[in-house]
């Protein structure tokens, strides 16, 4: 018949000798332990990271509870108190110790148990580096990509390119019907094609403008003029007019 009661102080002995002065020094592994009840046997062990790399740690203190039967029964536990876990974290440590109780069922396990968090949490510490390290990542590569954005501008397709210029139009639209309103309440009268041609100097140098943007190379159909030679002209009469060539000819 296992002696329980036995095998409960023994185990508790082991746990007091590597946690000494009252048992809250933080000494291996980073614990620290505290008796809170002896019927039936209550205390803690604080669990305590290694150090990250910008000196962050996390913590758990596990409250343990023997009872009757243990060690053929998994101890009672929960996380009494931490720092710097999430939610998630302390599901997961609840779940690991479940597993690890379960697996060591017929043996002391404190110590076990513990070991098991303690790595669990050096884990997360360096889960956490790896978080950070890809939020850096990420945000150099958004910096990258809004840096090329800013110098390639906007890519234009037909659909954006359709897009504007169909607000283009409707924005000139607006425009020259709010122009034309306030021509007309400021009582301006409506130019005629004549009055826009004579206000539109550019009209007065569009033919030549078209003959430079030509080259000189506007091929002019000399059979549609007269040879100069064939007319009779008298140019030394004081009354020529060539205007009388046509009336003439009719």
């Amino acid at each position: 018949m296992t002696d329980y009661v036995e095998e409960q102080r023994n185990e508790l002995e082991a746990i007091e000798s590597i946690y000494p002065d009252s048992f809250t020094e933080m000494i291996c592994y980073s614990c620290g332990l505290a008796v809170l009840s002896e019927e039936p046997t209550s205390f803690t062990i604080t669990v305590t990271s290694d150090a990250g790399e910008n000196g962050e740690t996390v913590e758990a203190t596990l409250k343990f509870t023997y009872v009757a039967e243990y060690p053929d029964e998994p101890p009672l536990w929960e996380i009494y108190s931490q720092e710097n876990l999430e939610d998630g974290d302390l599901e997961n440590i609840l779940t690991l110790l479940k597993q690890q109780a379960e697996e060591n069922l017929g043996m002391v396990m404190i110590f076990t148990l513990v070991t098991a968090v303690q790595e669990k949490l050096n884990e997360i510490v360096d889960a956490m580096k790896n978080r950070r390290e890809e939020e850096k990542l990420r945000k150099e590569k958004e910096a990258e990509e809004a840096e090329k954005v800013k110098f390639q501008g906007t890519v234009v397709t037909i659909e954006n390119f359709l897009a504007w210029k169909a607000k283009f139009e409707l924005e000139m639209a607006e425009f020259r019907r709010k122009k034309q309103k306030e021509e007309e309440q400021a009582g301006k009268p409506r130019l005629t094609g004549k009055q826009l041609f004579e206000r539109d100097h550019n009209l007065d140098t569009s033919d030549i403008q078209f003959l430079e943007d030509a080259g000189n190379n506007v091929e002019v159909d000399e059979s549609l003029f007269q040879d100069i030679e064939d007319l009779d002209l008298d140019e030394d009469d004081p009354n020529f007019d060539p205007l009388d060539m046509d009336s003439d000819e009719d």
